[in-house]
């Protein structure tokens, strides 16, 4: 587990980056896929130290050894690393994990809890989410397309720490009695997830249009 005592001390936002999960269907680690002269994992932490993230924390299976090869080969300063132990438990497993980390800084009062297969998204879109937000500080806040909820989810500091402990099997049944702020944004990307290979293609052209 990586030492993150360095990250900004006045930070707010605290992102979780997904990035346990095995990627049977696309066949090969979804965050280590190229992705505009880096890789996805590259371009997922550029993107929220870009929009203002004071610490980013990426959770990963135990005993995966390409994905720490990346952090190593990107050579992010600050970044912290937290290890999954039961990773074919699910998605859920690891936000947890996220959760009990005693490495967060102190001062941190929300936390973005990012997909590993959505470089795709529009700075803009993740910027709305941020600012939508930050005009509910004690809401959790969730993009959402259609009154559909998306990813990713926003959450301010008693319900993040609710989560270490909670009886919930997924985040969406952590979420309920919640009753999350929305924020309506009309942006198809919300729609796709990195699955399949034909979607890593779509996710490409989208990324190459203006």
């Amino acid at each position: 587990m990586r030492n993150s005592s360095s990250a900004n001390p006045e930070a707010t936002l605290g992102v979780v980056l997904l990035g346990a999960g095995q990627s049977r269907r696309m066949g090969r680690p979804k965050l280590l896929l190229p992705w505009n002269g880096t890789s996805v994992l590259g371009c997922l932490i550029e993107r929220w130290q870009s929009l203002g993230a004071g610490q980013v924390a990426l959770v990963c299976a135990s005993g995966d050894q390409a994905i720490p090869a990346e952090l190593d080969r990107l050579a992010v300063p600050n970044l912290g690393l937290i290890l999954n132990p039961v990773p074919e438990r699910g998605m859920f497993s690891s936000i947890q994990c996220a959760a009990r980390w005693s490495g967060w800084v102190p001062t941190l009062t929300h936390w973005a809890v990012v997909l590993g297969d959505q470089p795709h998204l529009r700075a803009e879109t993740l910027r709305a989410i941020v600012q939508s937000s930050a005009a509910h500080p004690a809401e959790i806040c969730q993009p959402s397309r259609g009154g559909r909820p998306r990813h990713p989810v926003l959450l301010p500091r008693p319900a993040f720490l609710a989560l270490a402990e909670s009886p919930a099997s997924t985040l969406k049944e952590f979420l309920l009695p919640f009753r999350p702020a929305l924020c309506e944004l009309d942006d198809p990307r919300l729609d796709l997830d990195i699955d399949l290979p034909a979607d890593y293609a779509t996710a490409l052209q989208w990324a190459q249009s203006p």
